[in-house]
């Protein structure tokens, strides 16, 4: 009974602690007028993106060509595209591939980055080296202009654009972990881990990552902002999403041989990747104040 007892009231405490952390983080978030009301925009973008084809007005793919470049009006709240397709329905339903990409590009090169990170900052070495060497060599390249280069090596498709953002993803998260892990790998605790004859592994995944998770978070957020950039350029250059398709990218670059009759048709889809990066930029700056132990108080 006196075991049961004493785990119960571990769990009890761990569990106490946990909610005192997310309380105070709540309470910290809301001092963060701007970040919290960008957060609250995000949300509304993660849903947007999850229930858009159901809640779009009409089809997002069928032309009325009775209807082609009109301006906005009760019928069409953002207007119609040259082929009379109703541009809020699209920009509703293409929330979901330009955030569906970026969320996946970020979180593999998220992964990969931070295993390479944590190896290289734990390991030392000629893997240490051979890590940031590497990422040396992809740095000297702007993001953008590697992942043209890799897509027109693989090929246009959106698929082929989650492989090239995440690429070029990948070393800024190395670089970022690695500084962490050199910094956690001299606690004392590590060490203490180290001294009772733990594994490498474990000392890694139990020890040092946790204390890289919140630098990661911030990183994160701020990287999502990029990838929705990138991926709309790439499609904007007809090298990701097809013209027909929703993607926000890609009716930038359909309708802007109209942005002198039917500007409509270009500053929609900007206006919502404008608001989409500045708002995912504003969240990570919130997040930092918050989380970054350098900018604490």
């Amino acid at each position: 009974m006196e075991v049961v007892n004493e785990v119960g009231q571990a769990t009890v405490v761990t569990l106490d602690k946990q909610s005192s952390r997310a309380r105070e983080f709540w309470k910290k978030w809301k001092k963060q007028k701007t970040a919290f009301w960008a957060g609250f925009f995000i949300l509304f973008l993660v849903l947007v993106a999850i229930f858009g084809p159901v809640i779009a007005p009409y089809d997002p793919y069928e032309p009325n060509y009775d209807a082609t470049l009109q301006t906005p009006s009760l019928a069409h709240w953002a207007g119609t595209d040259e082929y009379g397709r109703d541009i809020l329905s699209r920009i509703i339903v293409g929330a979901g591939l330009s955030l569906g990409v970026s969320f996946t590009s970020v979180f593999v090169g998220a992964v990969i980055g931070t295993i390479l990170g944590l190896c290289s900052g734990y390991y030392g070495g000629w893997i240490d080296r051979l890590i940031m060497r590497g990422s040396d060599v992809m740095f000297a390249f702007p993001d953008l202009l590697l992942a043209i280069a890799i897509v027109a090596i693989l090929g246009p498709g959106l698929t082929n654009v989650v492989v090239a953002v995440a690429v070029f993803s990948i070393p800024s998260f190395a670089r970022l972990i690695r500084g962490n892990t050199l910094a956690a790998k001299e606690a004392v605790f590590v060490e203490a881990a180290r001294s009772m004859g733990a594994k490498s592994s474990r000392i890694i995944f139990r020890h040092i990552f946790p204390e890289t998770v919140s630098s990661m978070i911030v990183f994160f957020s701020l990287r999502i902002g990029t990838s929705i950039l990138a991926a709309s350029s790439l499609s904007f250059l007809g090298l990701g999403a097809k013209p027909e398709s929703p993607d926000w990218g890609a009716m930038l670059s359909m309708g802007r041989d109209y942005l002198a009759t039917s500007p409509h048709v270009v500053m929609i889809p900007g206006l919502a990747i404008f608001l989409s990066v500045l708002a995912f930029n504003l969240v990570g700056d919130g997040l930092r104040d918050i989380l970054d132990p350098k900018t604490k108080n």
